[in-house]
């Protein structure tokens, strides 16, 4: 019989293609992991991952048996559960400058770690207001962009900042730099304006979004220059030394989490290391 656990670090392996994220996401070290993916292969007769320092990635059989391994443990978690059981409920907050274009891979990791039957719940916004609605309980986790330095929280790593435009597009130094950002409620336009006006850099409000998404958008629509992080565009170039733009400082990627529960504390390992990993791709 093919041990479970196994099955399912098989299945985080594929999905962060990293053993050190893959462990981190199951609350575990690298070497149980590989370990138990040793057996794995040894009970099946198969190999299916090829592993480099950097990252592991499914052989051919290994993806042949990807599709099978998701669903055993479907299978598997469907006859644990109970139609009476309480739904499980994970609630995220996130500033958007610190994931932006990154979501998705975050969504999904996260989602793999909960029950097939659990509800996930997700709320953008900026650092401030997401860290207020989780210190007032109303969220089991977040992830915020901190300009300013602090000892609480978890740092994940850092995201350098930029100034984000369209390739070709230029603004003359007399001119006052067109600006796309979140608003005056964004700590990252903040910090980007007192860089500007430090440097006498004339500027004006060109683009105002809902997200990051929206102002990737914009930028490359032309509309303006963006400071954002190399997540939150998309890992957009940096324009500022083209430009003479005043430099902007990287800032720290930090997690609050609260894990009350084994599901929490599942979800929680899964959202720091899918983060992790996309931070360091950066």
């Amino acid at each position: 019989m093919l041990d479970l656990a196994s099955v399912r670090l098989f299945i985080l392996a594929v999905e962060f293609g990293n053993l050190t994220r893959a462990a981190e996401a199951a609350g575990t070290v690298q070497p149980v992991v590989s370990t138990r993916l040793k057996g794995l292969e040894a009970a099946l007769g198969r190999k299916l991952l090829e592993r480099t320092p950097r990252f592991v990635r499914p052989t051919e059989d290994g993806l042949a048996f990807l599709a099978k391994a998701r669903a055993l443990m479907a299978a598997h978690d469907a006859a644990t559960r109970f139609d009476d059981a309480p739904t499980a409920r994970f609630a995220i907050g996130a500033s958007d400058h610190a994931l932006g274009t990154g979501l998705e891979d975050v969504i999904r990791h996260v989602r793999a770690a909960l029950p097939p039957t659990s509800a996930l719940e997700l709320r953008l916004g900026v650092s401030q207001q997401v860290r207020a609605l989780f210190d007032g309980g109303d969220l089991d986790a977040v992830i915020v962009r901190r300009e300013a330095g602090g000892a609480d929280g978890e740092v994940l790593g850092t995201d350098p900042l930029g100034w984000r435009c369209a390739d070709g597009n230029a603004v003359a130094p007399d001119r006052p730099l067109p600006l796309v950002t979140l608003g005056p409620a964004c700590g990252v336009r903040s910090m980007a304006i007192r860089r500007l006006e430090a440097a006498h850099r004339p500027w004006r409000e060109a683009f105002v979004g809902g997200s990051c998404i929206a102002l990737a958008a914009a930028v490359r629509a032309g509309l303006g220059i963006a400071p954002m992080g190399a997540v939150a565009s998309g890992r957009m170039g940096d324009a500022g030394a083209r430009l003479g733009l005043p430099d902007l400082p990287p800032s720290e990627i930090v997690m609050f989490a609260r894990t009350g529960s084994p599901t929490a504390s599942a979800a929680a390992r899964a959202l720091e290391a899918a983060v992790r990993t996309m931070l360091r791709t950066t």
